[in-house]
């Protein structure tokens, strides 16, 4: 059973959440969504409201989904539990798969939004900002050369604006 939950009311550490526990990045509409697994994100304030900040690489096909919405959810799990599916939908692509079903996880709808039961906690976004990695800003090359082995692979970053929330209850 889902409750909404104050957004500073969330439990737990937020740089734990994305790093250890991961989180799935999903976005798109009733008739056509898809999801992907992230690990990197940020979340605090900006722009006076509650902000995450997520980041899909150009080659993921999530990326179409949400430049179009505008919208989308981040389901995160549990640390050391949903591996396996976490896995899979971290590196099969939604363009051969019917990931969302194909997964082993249960998809549900949050505000709108398609999330995952099986996570402890949903935030609902909506984009504020995007924009593209750009090489040329880095202050020190060998972070880009580290984590964009292939240079033209990178991340469109999104701040968005959490608009809700969700907690296992």
């Amino acid at each position: 059973m889902w409750q909404p939950a104050e957004i500073k009311q969330i439990p737990g550490n937020i740089f734990s959440l994305f790093d250890d526990g991961w989180a799935l990045l999903t976005a798109g509409d009733e008739q056509s969504f898809n999801t992907m697994t992230v690990s990197w994100g940020q979340a605090g304030w900006l722009w006076n409201r509650p902000v995450v900040t997520a980041y899909v690489r150009k080659s993921r096909y999530t990326l179409g989904f949400t430049e179009r919405c505008g919208r989308f959810s981040l389901s995160f799990f549990t640390p050391g539990q949903h591996r396996r599916e976490l896995g899979v939908l971290g590196s099969q692509s939604g363009r051969d798969m019917d990931k969302m079903h194909k997964s082993g996880l249960t998809p549900i709808v949050l505000d709108g939004q398609h999330a995952f039961d099986e996570a402890h906690t949903v935030l609902v976004c909506r984009t504020l900002y995007s924009d593209w990695v750009d090489p040329a800003r880095f202050r020190d090359p060998a972070v880009f050369e580290t984590s964009y082995p292939d240079a033209q692979d990178v991340h469109r970053i999104y701040v968005a604006e959490v608009c809700s929330a969700f907690v296992r209850k």
